[in-house]
């Protein structure tokens, strides 16, 4: 008979702390009944098709934000006489420095870019009505934070670009009537620039993060989980749809309509394991990609550009596409002044930031303003095709269509004329060349092109896309 032999010292290590983490999770289950929560959580549904992996790619852009946002504060200083060295030591001395730089920057626009075909994919679907009115919504708030969030970040470097951007900011404050001058002198502390470098960084770092950080946990995590996912119409999908319609009829909703039984069901694979490997695969992806970006394109180079001198040339760099609308459109309105009172008003200032206001307005109540002129307040769990909802297909392509035509007025530049110094005077600095340089003729009869196609274009792209969707509907 063999005799039994001790067991080694690592098994036992092993096998103690198994027990040791049963025992831990006992206890906090005992007390926290997390086993009760946890397990309905983990068999949770998620649909599997691509497109629903945009609102991830957005979230681990945003994760990645923070974490080197973090690391750019220990080294930065928020002053306005050493903001501009403090970003160039920050790029060329911090070890790592500069890297950093560009994953933060690049973060950031694949932060926006993930938002908008978000947005998009959410829009042209239908994936924001009833009764995902409040997810919509507070989407659109974030998008609007995030837009507002870039342009505090590029500012903070204070070399010539960014001072110059902000320069314009302060322009439009005080061509507001009545409050520009208070609005002006609150947020510059005063004439241009102030002290405007500290409150863009407690705003950038403190304020508007501290939003965001409250509402992505609330718009991507609480109020999906607790919905019911959309999922994707299918041919087999709409046929057992009807089947059911036939076998079961319909269940009268809350407001007296139908709701089909068959959006009730749901398919799609478990968040774990199924949902959370395609989740960590995505959040690799999307951190690699974003790393090959910073590493091997550069971006902002502000020991280019120099510290901001009043009145010097601005670098020749074309504004970030979200900002090309605003900055486009502030091109193509004409310089119009208007004289009350013994002061001059120039709404053409306005007219850009009050378009962006009441379409970001719109936006927000959208899904109301598609129930009341559809009459359509049923619950919807599957999504439509962009050819069974021609009218909003038609009206999303024209507003891409309009904004992309304000955008195309940064694409060309003026030629600047000679400038000739007095005698006996160094001779003075040309303005470097844009990206796109043509003569005076030339650019006024592109912009007087571009001002008649921002009204045509997207007319004529809504009802094109009508029409196509209506035939491929029928």
């Amino acid at each position: 008979m063999a005799t039994p032999t001790k067991p080694r010292r690592r098994a036992r290590i092993v096998v103690g702390s198994a027990k040791a983490a049963v025992d831990s999770a006992i206890y906090l289950d005992d007390r926290l009944p997390f086993a009760r929560w946890l397990r309905p959580q983990l068999r949770k549904l998620f649909p599997s098709h691509w497109s629903f992996l945009l609102g991830e790619l957005a979230l681990y852009s945003f994760a990645l934000l923070v974490l080197t946002g973090t690391f750019l504060t220990l080294f930065y200083q928020a002053h306005p006489g050493v903001a501009f060295a403090s970003t160039v030591d920050l790029s060329l001395d911090v070890r790592g420095g500069l890297l950093m730089r560009q994953l933060h920057h690049w973060s950031a626009t694949v932060f926006v870019l993930a938002i908008v075909a978000h947005l998009c994919r959410v829009f042209f679907t239908g994936a924001f009505r009833r009764p995902r009115e409040l997810t919509w919504m507070l989407g659109v708030v974030l998008f609007g934070l995030v837009l507002f969030e870039s342009f505090l970040g590029v500012s903070l470097p204070a070399d010539q670009l960014a001072m110059t951007g902000l320069r314009e900011a302060h322009g439009l404050l005080l061509s507001i009537p009545l409050v520009g001058t208070y609005l002006a002198a609150f947020a510059f502390d005063g004439g241009f620039p102030g002290q405007v470098i500290p409150r863009v960084f407690v705003t950038h770092v403190l304020l508007v993060p501290g939003i965001l950080m409250a509402l992505v946990p609330l718009h991507a995590l609480i109020l999906t989980w607790r919905q019911k996912h959309t999922e994707r119409r299918s041919s087999r999908r709409e046929s057992e749809e009807r089947a059911n319609e036939e076998r079961s009829g319909r269940d009268p909703g809350h407001d007296g309509r139908a709701t089909v039984h068959s959006e009730q069901q749901v398919t799609g694979g478990p968040f774990f394991p199924y949902f959370a490997v395609k989740n960590g695969a995505t959040a690799l992806f999307t951190m690699g990609a974003i790393a090959a970006l910073a590493t091997f394109v550069k971006v902002n180079p502000v020991w280019e550009h120099g510290a901001y001198r009043a009145g010097g040339h601005v670098p020749s760099a074309q504004p970030f596409w979200y900002f090309g609308v605003l900055d486009g459109a502030q091109r193509l309105v004409p310089p119009w002044e208007i004289t009350v009172g013994g002061y001059v008003l120039q709404p053409g200032l306005w007219i850009p930031p009050l378009v962006l206001t009441v379409f970001f307005g719109i936006l927000l109540l959208y899904p109301f303003i598609e129930r009341r002129l559809t009459g359509d307040g049923d619950h919807h769990h599957l999504l439509d095709r962009p050819s069974q909802a021609p009218v909003r297909t038609g009206l999303g392509v024209a507003v891409i269509t309009f904004f992309a035509v304000s955008w195309a007025g940064t694409w060309v530049s003026e030629a600047s004329p000679p400038m000739h110094s007095a005698p006996g005077l160094p001779p003075p600095l040309q303005a470097p060349d844009a990206l796109l340089t043509v003569p005076h003729d030339t650019y006024t009869a592109i912009v007087t092109g571009l001002r008649v196609a921002v009204f045509v274009l997207p007319v004529a792209a809504f009802v094109i896309t009508r029409a196509v969707c209506r035939g491929r509907a029928a």
